[in-house]
């Protein structure tokens, strides 16, 4: 007779608080580890894992799945490369609290800071909550293939607070900060595991306007902090203004922390612009670490960056206006419509528009971008970037770059790095990465459906981090484990997972890392409405275990939905 549900074998046990590999069994039963090591006894399943390592299901803090989740099961593209686990609600954007008469503003600030079109919430949101816990009761409700907290994000609470005026960026009352404070503290008691916001000019509406949250007043995010106080839990979470000095945001950021009595996390990455400017963001945060306040800097081994192609959000030639009888085409067509002489000279001709001054920021930089393969290379020559391509060839890069793009049949992929990438290497990435003060995040799945895949980050990390196909290993496979699963887990407060010890959540990987293999980013159509969006597939994943219960195996999903919400901290077992 069975003494276990499950039991893994043989494998090597990277159990991801950083000790060394070690070879042995996992055992699980209801849902939680059992036992580690030597398991005599029998498991109801048992999956052999000789020659490949067994490690916690991965983490991922940074997510945008709020909507995603109350219309689909599985939380693709995260869900494919060994996250059992997603923190959405980032940022300050979601879909709760609202009003019945916000669903629309709502919706165009999602479509435009966070790349969902707005056909796909339009037809896939039920709309069935109006107030925060409300939504955390809807997504109770789902089955999913991983767990998922969710935070309660500053735009949409100072919306339903102020209503036009707050969508407007007015100043608050006293009476408007008094009821934000409430309804944070009341979103964290019912399960939110935090407050978010932003301070980013870069998250705009797609029609140019700035989110909600946009300038707001220390004393409106002061109030943001009070109620988590008030709650006496939860986290901060916040992307800082990029145009302001460090200094400047990091004395912010421990004001915030001081006043809510909790962690704070923020998105830090390298800035083209300002190569250096994240080593002193990790000097402050060294400080503050010592001064006692728990902040930390959510960072992304990967240059940060964007996909062009011509079934993508943008390319060079998205906004220009002879592109706009095209925009809605099928691919063949679109590509037949830009193959014909006339419709080329004309755009070629042409100068882009667009009221949103950072797409067409995005737009311009194509000179920039590399052509993606298969595998994607996400440290490619500086060298092979289609400006000096067309350089060394004696064209324009904008015809160039007209001609690549319709190779393959449209389905060209171009990679442009924005971030972590100033000096060509991801070097300095490493180096944020490392830092006892930061955490792996920004890996954006469920947002950015035509724009990046950054989701698929535990699998390059494994693969060219610690697979060093440069000759290099840049971290240790132990060390890179408990990056994805402990770590973050730790950070956000979800103390009851990332590990692989007797009483942990039953989430762990089965990877062959050997087979290990990162494809290139590819479209489909499967979002409601028919929605595009863009997928990453990964080979090496024998299987994912959610809860006790194998989700994938293989790389292609099960069936089985173990995933719940996860109503805010959670405890380490005993």
């Amino acid at each position: 007779m069975a003494e276990y549900d499950l039991v893994v074998r043989g494998g090597r046990i990277v159990d991801g608080t950083g000790a060394p590999a070690v070879r042995g069994d996992v055992a699980v039963a209801a849902g939680r580890i059992v036992a580690v090591g030597r398991v005599p006894g029998r498991g109801t399943e048992e999956i052999d894992a000789d020659g490949a390592v067994v490690t916690p299901g991965f983490v991922d803090i940074h997510t945008h799945y709020d909507g995603q989740a109350t219309w689909e099961e599985r939380m693709t593209p995260s869900s494919q490369h060994g996250v059992t686990t997603v923190v959405t609600g980032n940022c300050g954007v979601g879909f709760a609290p609202c009003r019945p008469d916000q669903h629309d503003l709502l919706v165009e600030l999602m479509e435009g800071v966070e790349d969902i079109p707005e056909v796909v919430m339009t037809a896939g949101l039920p709309w069935t909550w109006e107030t925060f816990p409300e939504f955390l009761d809807v997504l109770a409700s789902r089955r999913l293939d991983v767990d998922l907290a969710a935070q309660v994000p500053h735009s949409a609470v100072r919306v339903y607070v102020m209503g036009e005026r707050g969508a407007a960026r007015e100043v608050p009352t006293d009476g408007d900060l008094a009821a934000m404070r409430g309804l944070v503290a009341e979103a964290v008691r019912a399960g939110a595991l935090g407050v978010t916001t932003s301070r980013s000019i870069h998250h705009r509406t797609r029609a140019g306007e700035q989110a909600p949250s946009i300038g707001s007043e220390e004393r409106e995010l002061l109030a943001l902090a009070a109620g988590l106080r008030d709650a006496g839990t939860g986290v901060f979470q916040l992307m800082p203004s990029v145009e302001s000095p460090a200094e400047v945001e990091v004395a912010l950021m421990r004001r915030l922390a001081a006043a809510s009595g909790r962690p704070l996390s923020f998105s830090l990455f390298q800035i083209n612009g300002e190569p250096d400017k994240w080593r002193t963001y990790l000097d402050l945060l060294e400080e503050a670490a010592a001064d006692g306040l728990p902040i930390r800097g959510q960072v992304f081994p990967r240059p940060i960056g964007f996909l062009f192609g011509l079934d993508l959000s943008i390319h060079p030639f998205a906004l220009s206006p002879g592109f706009r009888p095209l925009l809605d085409l099928p691919l063949a067509e679109k590509v037949a419509a830009m193959r014909q002489p006339e419709v080329r000279a004309r755009l070629l001709a042409e100068e882009p528009a667009d009221p949103n001054p950072f797409l067409l920021h995005m737009a311009g930089r194509y000179v920039e971008a590399h052509v993606m393969g298969d595998p994607p290379d996400y440290e490619p020559d500086p060298e092979q970037t289609i400006g000096r391509r067309a350089a060394r060839l004696g064209v324009r890069p904008l015809e160039y770059v007209y001609d690549l793009l319709l190779a393959d049949e449209g389905r060209t992929v171009l990679f442009c790095p924005s971030g972590n990438y100033a000096r060509g290497t991801l070097d300095d990435a490493r180096t944020m990465a490392e830092h006892p003060a930061t955490v792996l995040g920004l890996g954006d799945g469920g947002a950015h459906y035509g724009l990046v895949c950054d989701s698929s980050y535990p699998t390059s990390l494994l693969q060219d981090w610690v697979q060093q196909p440069r000759g290099e290993r840049r971290m240790d496979l132990s060390r890179a484990v408990a990056e994805l699963s402990d770590v973050p887990a730790r950070a956000v407060g979800l103390a009851d997972r990332g590990r692989l010890a007797p009483g942990y959540r039953a989430d762990l990987n089965v990877i062959d890392l050997e087979r290990l293999h990162l494809h290139r980013p590819s479209v489909v159509h499967d979002l409601p409405a028919g929605g595009r969006r863009l997928r990453q597939q990964a080979d090496g994943y024998v299987v994912t275990v959610a809860g006790g219960a194998v989700t994938r195996r293989d790389g292609e999903p099960t069936g089985e939905l173990p995933g719940r919400l996860v109503r805010g901290a959670q405890p380490a077992p005993a």
